[in-house]
């Protein structure tokens, strides 16, 4: 491969993270540390890694058993990929900004949360353009890298911030509900993953117009959430520390 697809691919797959990136971080009224915006976001892409050899792991014990072929697309888009991918995002959060000294807003919560997609995003996008692409000429591959890294900032990479952003608003609220902590971050959870699920199982496997009309049905309806999400979450206390702890 010649050098400069490596730099071609590496700049156009973390760009489309990079202006989310910093749309999202004008959203903070009160602005978080560069280091530790740019620690969520590197450990987001680290954790592609891991996320990676599991949803392999799965889909070869999910091949062992003799499922129909709706199902097993439907487990493998819901189940390997989208909940898999949730979950990892949220350990990001957990084991990286949970009882942070500088994670002290409710809002930081969906932010950061944005931010681990997003890193997730910019290290899967890259990866997306190392496909094979030989005995093209250099305009085919600007042109062909240019297209994938545009549908992919309208697309996945926006998906990811939404789906994290909405699991980040039910996290979020349930710091406050501590009866119902649980319970709320499981809605929060399986909802980010039903929607995300949905949007990969429907390009994959359904017929034109439902192909695009779906994955936009869902960006739009977790777009307009989002807009509600983050008004509701800035009316919120900042999050009390000692509730920090007993997570």
């Amino acid at each position: 491969m010649q050098y400069y697809r490596l730099i071609l691919y590496s700049f156009f797959g973390i760009i489309p993270s990079l202006i989310w990136l910093f749309y999202y971080l004008r959203k903070d009224t009160h602005p978080e540390s560069k280091g530790m915006v740019m620690r969520v976001f590197l450990f987001g892409a680290l954790i592609t890694v891991p996320v990676f050899f599991v949803q392999i792991g799965l889909t070869l014990l999910m091949e062992k058993f003799q499922i129909p072929p709706f199902i097993y697309d439907f487990l493998y888009w819901f189940v390997i990929i989208a909940f898999t991918e949730e979950v990892f995002k949220y350990l990001v959060l957990r084991y990286c900004v949970i009882n942070n000294s500088e994670f002290d807003e409710a809002l930081d919560t969906m932010l950061y949360m944005i931010i681990a997609a997003l890193g997730f995003a910019a290290l899967e996008n890259t990866l997306y353009l190392f496909t094979p692409a030989e005995n093209m000429k250099f305009s085919e591959v600007l042109n062909r890298t240019l297209i994938i890294s545009f549908v992919r900032f309208i697309g996945a990479t926006f998906l990811h911030t939404l789906c994290s952003g909405l699991f980040g608003y039910f996290l979020a609220i349930s710091f406050k509900e501590t009866k119902n902590r649980i319970k709320i971050a499981l809605i929060g959870l399986f909802s980010a993953s039903l929607l995300h699920g949905l949007y990969d199982f429907s390009i994959m496997t359904f017929e034109p117009p439902f192909q695009l009309s779906v994955p936009a049905m869902v960006l739009v309806g977790l777009a307009i959430f989002m807009i509600w999400a983050f008004n509701r979450i800035k009316k919120v206390k900042n999050i009390c520390k000692i509730e920090l702890s007993e997570t």
